[in-house]
């Protein structure tokens, strides 16, 4: 009997794990069932070309993901949820909240999303805190699903890849998190 207890409470206990894992893949997801929005001083649309430029204040929102820059390109050419998001700025800043409550926060000279992978690719420049590290190179590669991320230097650079375990970082996730609140006021 104490067998099969232990067994129904195992049981019990795995499937209420994974419907939790199954509610944090509902928020993670979340942000990219949600439209995407973007905001400018100024636009130049090219409709037989599929593309839009925007300049000046770019704000770009999906749900917590955010994207600030001075120019925006954006390509729809290849289709509905394919658009691709080329942002430029002194610096271009990206902020979204992750399925654990945190914040991931980038910043570069150039942002490209790629809104059918994804993914966020950082060049020039480019910073991304998480938790309490934070990576400083030339190019940064964050797959915003898995969490993942690849940083490397240009081959003609002298700079490293320095990755920094700290507790400033996790303050300027915090810090960022506040701004958010503050500005969708």
């Amino acid at each position: 009997m104490f067998k099969l207890n232990t067994y129904l409470l195992a049981s019990l206990l795995f499937v209420a794990g994974a419907n939790s894992l199954s509610a944090q893949e509902v928020v993670k997801k979340a942000d990219f069932d949600k439209p995407s929005t973007v905001s400018s001083d100024k636009i130049f649309g090219d409709g037989k070309e599929k593309v839009a430029v925007h300049e000046g204040n770019v704000k770009i929102t999906q749900g917590t993901l955010e994207i600030k820059a001075d120019r925006l390109k954006v390509s729809a050419a290849l289709g509905k949820d394919k658009e691709i998001f080329e942002a430029t700025g002194n610096p271009a800043s990206y902020t979204q909240q992750l399925a654990d409550g945190t914040m991931v926060v980038a910043k570069a000279n150039n942002i490209r999303y790629d809104k059918a992978t994804k993914t966020i690719s950082l060049k020039g420049n480019a910073e991304l805190y998480q938790n309490a590290f934070s990576i400083k190179t030339d190019s940064i590669v964050y797959d915003i699903l898995k969490e993942q991320w690849q940083a490397q230097k240009n081959t003609d650079s002298q700079k490293q890849v320095v990755t920094v375990f700290d507790g400033a970082a996790l303050k300027k996730t915090k810090e960022a998190i506040e701004k958010q609140k503050e500005i969708t006021k």
